[in-house]
């Protein structure tokens, strides 16, 4: 996993790590965003539909070994599983393809993204910090959303609690281009479903939740059998945009069946395991590659310098 060589990404990826600390402080080994989280094991079983798709190799093969972490928003490692900011819940998922070899898959339970690029993005960070209780009305974030529409949008979408982090819904943030052995290319973006189905807490109920609920019900979900989720893929057709994560396309888009996730247990030395582990918005894999989506190359610099300085962290409890 390189870092981009457009020297403007990095030092934009910089900013950004150093704009989340400013908004939730420093707490070294965890992450600067989606901090709180559990890293399970599992297997991705392929559907007879995804070789249509992508030739990727795990799209051929029988199964293959995956690691998924959950996880809360913000950068705050002991967020209350109760707290709306800890919404919406992330998921992403490492499909281990050979020794050094993998591929992963970033989601979490919104559609879409609040901005189309990374300098909209800090804007909006920017404006969240310097608009306290104290600050008078019009805040800068309410001058920002009044300015941007989509990100207007993604703040007001309804961010239920779910009853577990096995009932909720999670979709890719950017497209991606699909080949298969043919040579047929598809835009398409992820969307990975609970087979328990979507359920949601009241909100009574979600003000109710223990501190650290989701976490302690998954273990407890796990020990009586697998959970699964079945993974799809919308597919783009003429005129849908492929490169503003910020586009919603209709929801009469065809999904396709990609595979089913199925997991199985916590994975053992979890909170070093999750310090460690790097995931990579970018496929970097034969059969699915990125589209122009400018979030891409600036999420996957972000990505690997807060692993970098994570690792180099002491061990989190």
């Amino acid at each position: 996993m390189p870092l981009p060589q457009d020297e403007r990404i990095v030092a934009l990826a910089n900013d950004l790590l150093a704009q989340f600390e400013q908004l939730f402080g420093a707490h070294p080994g965890h992450r600067p965003a989606h901090a709180k989280g559990i890293l399970l094991k599992g297997t991705f079983t392929p559907s007879a539909e995804a070789p249509s798709l992508s030739s990727a190799a795990h799209l051929s093969r029988p199964s293959v070994p995956v690691f998924a972490r959950f996880s809360n928003s913000t950068g705050v490692p002991v967020i209350p599983d109760s707290d709306p900011n800890a919404n919406p819940r992330g998921l992403a998922i490492r499909f281990y393809l050979a020794e050094h070899s993998h591929t992963d898959i970033v989601a979490h339970s919104t559609d879409g993204f609040p901005t189309r690029d990374g300098y909209e993005f800090l804007e909006l960070l920017k404006a969240i910090a310097a608009s306290g209780p104290d600050t008078a009305s019009p805040k800068p974030v309410e001058l920002f959303l009044g300015s941007h529409p989509t990100a207007l949008a993604f703040v007001q979408a309804p961010k239920p609690f779910p009853v577990s982090l096995a009932t909720d819904t999670y979709f890719g943030v950017t497209a991606f281009e699909f080949t298969n052995a043919d040579g047929k290319v598809t835009f398409g973006r992820y969307r990975i479903v609970p087979e328990a189905g979507n359920q949601f807490l009241t909100g009574e109920q979600a003000a109710a939740l223990a501190p650290n609920a989701h976490y302690d019900e998954l273990p407890q979900r796990l020990a009586a059998g697998p959970v699964r989720f079945h993974i799809l893929v919308q597919l783009a057709e003429a005129g849908d945009v492929t490169d503003d994560a910020t586009q919603h396309w209709p929801e009469s888009r065809t999904l396709l069946p990609l595979g089913t996730l199925e997991l199985t247990g916590v994975v053992p030395d979890n909170p070093a395991e999750q310090q460690k582990i790097i995931f990579d918005p970018i496929p970097r894999i034969e059969g699915i590659a990125p589209s122009a989506d400018p979030l891409l190359e600036l999420r996957a610099a972000a990505y690997l310098l807060s692993g970098r300085k994570r690792r180099t962290a002491p061990p989190t409890a």
